[in-house]
């Protein structure tokens, strides 16, 4: 089932969550586990991340520096499907722009069409400071909005390779992400709400945003999404902040506001603690959110369960 069925079809709020897929080399046994960790929550859909390859910039004990292309957490595909088959979860991967040439994307969709999964998520994705060559001959989506295009054009039965033209169409609800603190290469908001407009307009279905920890930028971002005529549902992110370190590394990685409150509940709590704080804090988003009338919140797992089973605990739904 597409995810805009799932959110209209839905007789009460829902939870959908998003995976990684392992290290290169790693188990599908670990992300089973994960996913049957999940499954009492009853998500209707999990999100499957994809990563291109990226440099890393590596010193020798010379001194030397060396650059080495290295491709971390392969397996989207395959995994989205493995769950699908194997938990009657749909899924949604995750499809890039950078890393990856449209003909190498053509090929992705191709292979998720035909394995049955309906959903995506079309994402420019991140720059690691690693652009892969594009072979000659080939072309790349420069932005999500091409790439939305792209797998739009696919459901009309449009394809890259001539002797594909009598190819029957996909059928994919297609997903993209909004920033409701803006993304970070936008200049300011209403900028970035000009690009989000012109993925909807390509074809897009859905929104889900970047995580956030002050409701009112989800609230603010909605309204100003109406007001520019973006009418798809909005689909708000949620991160659990469970260690003293990602007071740091989440507003670097993630161009995100921790606020005041949380900061210093978490700077001043004994290191045990920051979790309890951090579900507590999710509680009183979700309660407000669901209180708003929002159908779902899409909660950012990766690979740790236990934040979202305590806070799945507390919540009076």
């Amino acid at each position: 089932m597409k995810v805009i069925e799932h959110i209209t079809k839905a007789k009460s709020p829902f939870f959908s969550f998003e995976i990684i897929p392992p290290l290169r080399g790693g188990d599908i046994k670990q992300i089973f586990s994960i996913v049957e960790e999940l499954l009492p929550l009853h998500p209707p859909f999990i999100d499957v991340t994809s990563h291109a390859a990226e440099v890393q910039y590596e010193e020798t004990p010379s001194g030397e520096i060396r650059k080495k292309v290295k491709r971390k957490r392969p397996g989207t595909i395959g995994l989205s499907v493995a769950i699908k088959n194997k938990y009657n979860v749909d899924t949604v991967p995750h499809i890039l722009c950078r890393g990856f040439t449209k003909e190498e994307t053509e090929d992705a969709l191709i292979e998720l069409n035909y394995l049955g999964i309906e959903n995506v998520l079309a994402i420019q994705g991140d720059d690691k400071g690693y652009k892969k060559p594009t072979p000659h001959g080939k072309t790349t989506n420069e932005n999500a909005s091409e790439l939305v295009d792209q797998i739009s054009r696919m459901n009309k039965g449009k394809y890259l390779e001539e002797d594909l033209l009598d190819a029957s169409s996909a059928d994919f609800c297609i997903g993209v992400a909004g920033y409701p603190e803006k993304h970070y290469e936008s200049p300011n908001l209403k900028a970035d709400m000009v690009t989000l407009k012109r993925k909807v307009d390509s074809g897009a279905h859905y929104v889900v945003t970047q995580m956030f920890y002050n409701n009112k930028y989800y609230f603010d971002f909605v309204k100003l999404c109406r007001e520019s005529g973006i009418n798809v549902p909005i689909i708000p992110g949620l991160k659990i902040i469970t260690l003293k370190r990602h007071l740091t590394s989440l507003p670097r990685d993630f161009y995100i506001d921790i606020p005041e409150d949380l900061y210093n509940e978490i700077t001043e709590a004994d290191p045990k603690n920051v979790i309890d704080i951090g579900v507590e804090w999710a509680r009183k988003q979700v309660e407000e959110l669901m209180n708003s009338g929002v159908p779902s919140v899409h909660f950012y797992i990766l690979q740790n369960t236990k934040p979202i089973q305590i806070l799945y605990k507390t919540l009076k739904l």
